[in-house]
């Protein structure tokens, strides 16, 4: 259990509320400590992956927790974003107000596919079945953290993108999202087919 790849996963989850506090704090040292924390732990997500490797310490523990850690990075750093306004800026009494709620769908996405793979390696997982994570599965978590941490630098943007327009930098980052987003519905589709293959007669369960 606490073997370094599953060290690894566990810091992963203990940096996410530090990431939570960071981020609401007000000025620009706090943001950027958020960012410095959401990349560690988004690097952690690689690093623990190669040590199991490495060191052959592959575990039930490590394989059950590994991607509720990632779920949860992701999840709470999209939806401290939306509060924010940084992914949306809408006005409920405007008549730009769906315009601007258009802009939640990318957040959307990737949050709803979430519990999709959730739920269908719980599946895959009672049929003992193991799908195996694809190249574009890996581009896809990796574009998604460079959108989300683009995305957390916006109001430094001037600081670390100097000469660029922060509309610009928004527009950049926000384009990002969406193809990260467009990677995410094709790689759940991906599970949910090889979730379909495994599908058998039987009894459901009565939640």
């Amino acid at each position: 259990m606490l073997a370094l790849p599953n060290a690894l996963t566990l810091m992963r989850i203990a940096l996410v509320p530090v990431f939570a506090l960071a981020f609401v704090l007000p000025g620009d040292g706090a943001r950027l400590t958020a960012f410095v924390v959401f990349c560690i732990a988004g690097i952690s997500d690689a690093f623990d992956g190669m040590a199991a490797r490495r060191f052959n310490a592959s575990s039930d523990f490590g394989r059950m927790l590994d991607p509720i850690a990632d779920k949860i990075l992701v999840a709470v750093a999209l939806m401290m974003l939306v509060a924010e306004g940084t992914v949306r800026q809408f006005n409920l009494t405007s008549t730009t107000g769906v315009l601007g709620l258009l802009k939640l769908v990318p957040a959307l996405i990737i949050l709803a596919r979430e519990i999709l793979v959730s739920g269908l390696r719980e599946f895959l997982a009672g049929a003992r079945v193991s799908v195996p994570v694809t190249v574009f599965a890996k581009f896809k978590t990796t574009l998604q953290m460079i959108a989300i941490g683009a995305m957390i630098l916006t109001p430094l943007a001037d600081t670390f993108v100097p000469g660029l327009p922060a509309v610009t930098y928004s527009a950049v980052a926000y384009a990002l999202l969406w193809i990260a987003a467009a990677l995410t519905v094709y790689t759940g589709f991906v599970y949910f087919r090889a979730g379909l293959k495994h599908l058998h007669a039987a009894p459901r369960d009565v939640p």
